[in-house]
């Protein structure tokens, strides 16, 4: 390996003892592929670039990049060569909580003490989570909640949960407590400046303890990295501290955390907080005419709508009817009418939310070319006004890469295909020069634990119909029972899951368990027996973790193409022809999906496991065969049930069938 300065080959020489001698000493499995990505790491940090690293489930890339983020602090090695300690924080940016929690509270607590014990390090290793306003409880609004509840009939367990919030600040670390509680007793997006409990603030003693000059590590999610990159851009006052290098774990959310962040979204519970609000000001007729006008407009729509489709989170999204036009300008007026009168009279933060919301209905009416304008209806027929900016590659260049400073992007899933480019187009860094692409394939054992099954003969069907859901239940039966339950079916449409689950109903001899959306409930059943089924789709795509002889057999009941809505329809005009669109674009978004529902199957070297999917365009003559195959690890395949039991019958114990 060749080496910018002696400081470079020093930092990469404690990366070779710390993966060869003191983490296997210290109890932890250490892999090849996952000190070579440390290197990987350490290099882009050191060099100042930017690195996309694709690693595989059982890699342990966190150990990786945070290894090299320690000794990229400890060696701060700058453009011009040694500069002496750089004392700003890493960033590690990630999509889930749990990621984070187990950051804070496993990952950095366990390197320091190993680190600490070698004399590689000259103090403990700090760590924060770093969170928007919404997580913390304000003290103020949770005392006029709690009044506000006192002699109500209140389900007993929010209560509980209400109560709990006088010691608990995070709210995320609370059970049971409702979602409009929440909204109501967190912490304001404007702070006013006259608040009473400004001195005694737990959220202002949490701010100063996240930005004192010893903490090593911020951690936060993609929504906040980007709130403080939009605050930096405007010169408003950052919300993290300085930093000097950027770590992007989960980072194929990245893009879809800059959609929410660049556009704007209105929907029922935000007119009712807005509402419950303005009733706390005095001014409850006003947010009562702000319901009944909201709700008026949301029937009117109805009635005119015509073009829903759905969605894999199970949501319907359409574009705005023409003839709702006028009952828009209406809600819009009052909306104007109604901020001109309230300007002063109330809190700066329900003032600009209201300004927020008659901003969106003018983009809505004038057809704003800025955003891709859209409603979204979720189960209940609540409607969401949805405003998505067309440049979020550009706004991710303009406002984090242009910076400058050292970047790992990593997950499991940013390749797709042969290569990087559909992950460079969608996080702006598709014309930045020097970035390199590293990837680190899972130690699993693919060729010996996994056998992907297409059955033989697979007929297409009319979607939607019952034939349709008669083929797969009996596919679905078959496997099933080969397999002696064990099974996780992962599906593309809760409509199509409802229907195939009705016909199963009576005709498998094991639990079956349906995981609708937000279900953790359920979930935590299915784990908690032997042999079950467990139909899901959404979210349970990615980030469940079923080890072991739980999930023996995982299938994929349909290729996870995304269906068509207004976004996918607005990239589509980019591209001159149908088929670059779908090459370019569709492909790939469905091989990385294919893969994080595949990443279900194999979660520790041990686990053994059938993959099957059910899609007719995989069979040997299907169109997009090739495309599977080249997005999965190579495996042992199978077209014949025959072929499925046997692998079975080789692979599992005599436990495994009692």
């Amino acid at each position: 390996m060749c080496y910018k300065n002696e400081y470079q080959k020093r930092a990469h020489g404690e990366v070779e003892q710390i993966f060869r001698e003191l983490l296997p000493e210290a109890g932890l499995h250490v892999r090849e592929e996952q000190i070579r990505l440390c290197h990987e790491m350490l290099d882009a940090l050191m060099k100042n670039e930017i690195t996309l690293c694709d690693a595989g489930v059982g890699i342990g890339k966190t150990y990786a990049y945070l290894t090299a983020c320690i000794l990229m602090r400890k060696y701060s090695v700058l453009h011009s060569g040694y500069s002496g300690c750089d004392r700003r924080s890493v960033v590690v940016s990630t999509s889930s909580i749990a990621l984070q929690k187990a950051i804070i509270e496993e990952y950095v607590p366990f390197l320091s003490d190993v680190l600490l014990k070698a004399d590689l390090l000259q103090g403990e290793l700090k760590a924060v989570v770093r969170k928007g306003k919404e997580h913390f409880v304000c003290d103020y609004r949770l005392a006029q909640r709690l009044e506000a509840v006192r002699d109500k009939n209140k389900n007993q367990a929010q209560m509980e949960a209400l109560k709990s919030l006088r010691h608990n600040f995070d709210l995320d670390s609370v059970h049971n407590l409702s979602g409009f509680d929440r909204r109501l007793v967190c912490v304001p997006k404007f702070c006013p400046r006259e608040c009473p409990g400004k001195v005694e603030c737990r959220y202002q003693k949490h701010l100063d303890s996240s930005r004192k000059e010893d903490i090593f590590l911020q951690i936060c999610n993609h929504n906040y990295l980007l709130a403080d990159a939009m605050h930096r851009a405007n010169g408003y006052r950052p919300l993290l501290a300085d930093y000097r290098a950027l770590v992007v774990d989960e980072a194929h959310k990245l893009p879809e955390a800059a959609s929410q962040m660049c556009g704007r979204s209105i929907g029922r519970e935000d007119v009712q907080e807005i509402a419950y609000f303005l009733g706390r000001e005095h001014k409850g007729t006003d947010g009562k005419r702000l319901m009944e006008g909201f709700s008026a407009l949301q029937a009117e729509i109805r009635k005119h709508r015509k073009d829903g489709t759905e969605d894999m989170a199970g949501k319907e999204s359409f574009y705005f009817p023409p003839g709702a036009g006028t009952a828009l300008a209406q809600m819009q007026e009052r909306l104007q009418l109604m901020i001109k009168r309230l300007a002063g009279n109330i809190p700066y933060w329900i003032f600009r939310r209201m300004e927020e919301m008659e901003e969106l209905f003018g983009w809505f009416l004038k057809n704003d070319k800025r955003y891709i304008l859209f409603l979204q209806q979720d189960s209940r027929g609540h409607l969401t006004f949805m405003a998505v900016n067309r440049e979020i590659p550009k706004y991710l260049d303009a406002t984090l890469w242009s910076r400058g400073f050292p970047a790992i992007l990593t997950s499991g899933t940013l390749k797709a295909g042969n290569g990087f480019a559909r992950t460079r187009q969608m996080t702006g860094l598709e014309k930045e020069t020097g970035v390199r692409e590293c990837v680190a394939e899972s130690p699993f054992f693919y060729k010996e634990n996994c056998l992907l099954y297409i059955p033989e003969h697979l007929r297409p069907m009319k979607k939607g119909s019952r034939e349709e859901a008669e083929q797969l239940a009996g596919q679905i039966r078959d496997l099933v029972c080969s397999t002696y339950g064990h099974t996780l079916v992962l599906f593309t449409s809760y409509t199509l899951m409802g229907n195939v689950h009705q016909l199963l109903r009576d005709q498998i001899p094991f639990p079956m368990v349906q995981v609708w959306r937000n279900s953790q409930e359920e979930i935590a059943r299915f784990k908690k027996m032997e042999n079950a089924v467990l139909f899901a789709a959404g979210s349970c795509w990615e980030g469940v973790d079923f080890p072991g002889d739980m999930v023996s057999s995982l299938i994929i009941v349909k290729l996870p193409f995304s269906v068509p809505d207004p976004i996918h329809e607005a990239q589509k005009e980019q591209y001159r022809s149908l088929e670059s669109y779908i090459q370019t674009i569709v492909v790939p978004d469905m091989q990385k999906k294919l893969r994080q529902g595949f990443g279900r199957a194999i979660r520790t070297e041990q686990d053994t496991c059938v993959v099957s999917i059910l899609d007719h365009r995989t069979a040997k003559k299907g169109r997009y065969r090739s495309d599977v195959l080249e997005a999965l690890p190579k495996c042992q395949m199978a077209e014949r049930i025959e072929e499925v039991e046997n692998f079975i019958r080789s692979r599992k114990v005599e436990r495994y069938y009692s």
